[in-house]
């Protein structure tokens, strides 16, 4: 009896030359400036510092200056509450329409046993991603329906997208699904309403 055994070569994947890897970090981040150093160092199978004295050399600067410069650039000025009090960081907005958000969870997010996100963090992107959403002054959360999907570990990245789904008067549903990567960890609605301002007696 013949049997057929098919074999395959995997071929290792020899590391760019410094200036050839440095030309695509450029273009890489131009086109993608939320990819983090840990991404990139994966992606071009360096250490994390080099990617690190390569941005040096290139005057790339670190994520969150990428971030800010980017929020600047292209995002509806939050009304509703100031922009640093966002759990993560904003990467996108649409007042009354849809927004985004970026969470990476570091040791402060985790339990120090297991290094699993505390709930309240990810609630909390979400939530106030929520608010951040709405064109009003003051909005507060009426009401959330929420469900945790899986643990989230030290490490991870959570995205938030957040859309309006409807409106009636001063009251908002929004609807937010958080991932990593594809994978959906977190899902919530929330009601939300536009309030008399707080301050005014």
């Amino acid at each position: 009896m013949i049997t057929n055994i098919s074999i395959t070569v995997v071929r290792k994947i020899p590391r760019l030359k410094k200036k050839e890897r440095q030309t695509r970090l450029s273009n890489d981040l131009q086109m993608n400036p939320f990819l983090t150093d840990e991404e990139l160092a994966h992606n071009y199978k360096v250490s994390i510092q080099t990617i690190r004295l390569d941005r040096m050399e290139l005057g790339i600067p670190e994520l969150r200056e990428r971030i800010k410069h980017v929020a600047e650039q292209k995002l509806d000025p939050v009304r509703s509450l100031p922009l640093h009090e966002v759990i993560g960081e904003l990467v996108d907005l649409q007042l009354d329409h849809s927004a985004t958000s970026e969470l990476l969870i570091s040791e402060e997010h985790v339990f120090s046993r297991t290094y699993v996100a505390r709930g309240h963090y990810i609630f909390a992107q979400a939530n106030s991603l929520a608010v951040a959403l709405v064109n009003a002054e003051v909005v507060l959360t009426g009401a959330a329906r929420i469900r945790f999907i899986r643990p989230i570990r030290l490490g991870e990245k959570l995205v938030a997208k957040a859309l309006v789904r409807s409106a009636s008067g001063d009251q908002i549903k929004v609807r937010v699904e958080t991932r990593v990567g594809e994978e959906l960890v977190f899902s919530g609605t929330f009601r939300v309403f536009k309030a008399a301002d707080l301050h005014k007696s």
